[in-house]
């Protein structure tokens, strides 16, 4: 039983911890493999089978719920509109920080809901091709920049989202390299009428406004989604992963020309890790406050990570 404090009960959270929300798996059975998760594990993480059994699997099951609602709700309306179902995707959204592990989220919830029967196409798109290319970033200024709301083309963004929501046959969004730190020229990933489609990036819950027909009401991303997640953990736990990984992506750049950490390899490892806590003070850890962390009350839930990486806990906005 989930035991709700006086202060608790005055937030639009209810608060799990580690053991509580595993209970709540039930029986759903562990699909992935240890050699499935070596897979989707992200640069300097460690998740185990332990924390997929204990976390993904009951956070799979809530939204595998959440999904079969929403398809019911969308087929109740096209009853009571006299026109035939059209497929429209559920569409969750997951945020936090550079480095907190978002993207290991986000794989891992795309493996785990994509073996339920009900739903079985799952897309994962990373907000990062949304950036503007290098060259307008530098046109503007805004290299140093980047990542921050303005750097992003927020109304394409809106675009595809609108698209995925009318039941387009298919919508496409650009595609972001982290080995040349840009947008792929003339590559674009085709999204075809999905069960689920993942939106996982920096800003998602951000309430910046775009028309994207250049008229209108404001629009939101957030507009869109079914469901959203915010991974969140205290900054300086976050700053040392940020700068563990960036360390580590120096280290495989060294036979990689064509990477764009290739230049760091000309420094040592203390200069790189110096470098690496500036970039983290100056942009990172600066958008985080500014830009990222306001908006995490505005998530369905929030995974918290503890020093080692690990969710501790998960809170659940209470409906």
């Amino acid at each position: 039983m989930v035991v709700v404090s006086a202060t608790e009960s005055l937030s639009p959270y209810v608060h799990f911890d580690r053991g509580e929300w595993a209970r709540l798996r039930k029986n759903t059975p562990l699909t992935l493999s240890e050699d499935d998760l070596a897979q989707l594990r992200g640069i300097n993480e460690s998740v185990s089978l332990d924390e997929v059994a204990d976390i993904y699997l009951p956070l799979s099951r809530l939204l595998s719920l959440y999904v079969g609602a929403v398809q019911q709700l969308h087929a109740a309306t096209d009853t009571f509109l006299g026109k035939s179902a059209a497929k429209v995707p559920f569409i969750l959204a997951i945020a936090g920080s550079v480095a907190v592990g978002k993207s290991t989220t986000a794989r891992i919830l795309q493996a785990l809901l994509s073996r339920w029967p009900a739903h079985p196409r799952v897309d994962l798109v990373t907000t990062d091709g949304f950036l503007y290319p290098n060259r307008i970033l530098s046109e503007r200024k805004l290299m140093a920049r980047k990542g921050f709301p303005e750097s992003f083309d927020v109304r394409r963004l809106v675009r595809f989202l609108a698209d995925l929501k009318s039941g387009q046959a298919e919508v496409a969004a650009p595609v972001y390299s982290h080995v040349i730190y840009d947008i792929v020229p003339d590559e674009l990933y085709v999204v075809r009428q999905p069960d689920i489609v993942i939106i996982e990036g920096l800003n998602v819950l951000q309430t910046g406004a775009s028309r994207p027909s250049g008229e209108g009401p404001h629009v939101f991303v957030s507009d869109y989604f079914d469901f959203s997640i915010f991974v969140e953990a205290e900054e300086a736990h976050i700053k040392s992963w940020y700068e563990e990984r960036f360390l580590a992506l120096r280290e495989r750049a060294f036979d990689d020309v064509d990477s764009f950490f290739h230049r760091f390899t000309r420094l040592s490892a203390d200069e790189a890790h110096v470098l690496a806590g500036q970039i983290w003070d100056e942009i990172n850890g600066v958008n985080l406050r500014e830009n990222i962390e306001p908006t995490r009350t505005r998530a369905h839930l929030i995974l918290e990570k503890a020093a080692d990486h690990g969710i501790s806990g998960v809170r659940l906005r209470k409906l």
